[in-house]
């Protein structure tokens, strides 16, 4: 049995934004964090573009698809420690009552959808950004010292940092270097595959 943190990122169709979040956090800090997402409109499958921007270098697995966020809501749903809205379409004011009473955080993350129909190229830049702003958010999360203590499998605060080096996982504030220094860059890691359960076929448009 673990005692790590169990976080819920949650946007209006869990297919970009809320996605992206599960997906990284799962990668940067799995021996300490439990990553869900969902929303109340779970779309079809994820955006075309949100799996292109997890696929090419984050390493490890994680089972990945849009979800209704009723799902967590049941007497048998996991019991989340952070609920994180992405949007404030899904935040504390309009989101069920999740079991434990779990924290309820906010963060602003651009929906690369938002305003006007963008070309391809633009389109790609605005998912590189949202994919970058999230890696930003989800590195200062974890590096907050309050959730530095909780540790799976006996591995003391102390040592998480040696422990998740020894595992493959991507130190956060590589990750935060890497975004600052521009541009799209993969993540340090082998070449990652992420277990979809439905994919969005390239014409779904769908927000996160």
């Amino acid at each position: 049995m673990t005692n790590k943190y169990k976080v819920l990122f949650l946007c209006r169709d869990n297919s970009i934004r809320s996605i992206i979040a599960e997906a990284l956090l799962h990668e940067l800090a799995a021996h300490r964090f439990d990553a869900f997402s969902a929303g109340p409109e779970p779309a079809a499958g994820i955006h075309p573009q949100a799996l292109a921007q997890l696929q090419p270098g984050i390493a490890g697995r994680a089972p990945l698809s849009p979800k209704s966020w009723l799902e967590f809501t049941g007497e048998w749903a996991p019991r989340m420690d952070v609920v994180i809205a992405l949007d404030e379409a899904v935040d504390a004011l309009h989101a069920p009552a999740f079991p434990g009473q779990p924290l309820f955080l906010h963060w602003s993350i651009a929906d690369p959808l938002a305003g006007e129909a963008a070309g391809a190229d633009e389109l790609a830049r605005l998912f590189d950004k949202t994919f970058w702003q999230t890696v930003r958010q989800v590195s200062a999360f974890i590096a907050q010292p309050e959730y530095a203590r909780r540790t799976a499998n006996g591995v003391t605060s102390e040592h998480a940092g040696e422990a998740a080096e020894a595992s493959g996982i991507v130190d956060a504030r590589n990750a935060v270097n890497t975004a600052n220094g521009g541009g799209s860059r993969a993540l340090r890691g082998a070449s990652g595959h992420f277990e979809v359960a439905a994919r969005a076929p390239s014409s779904v448009a769908a927000r996160a």
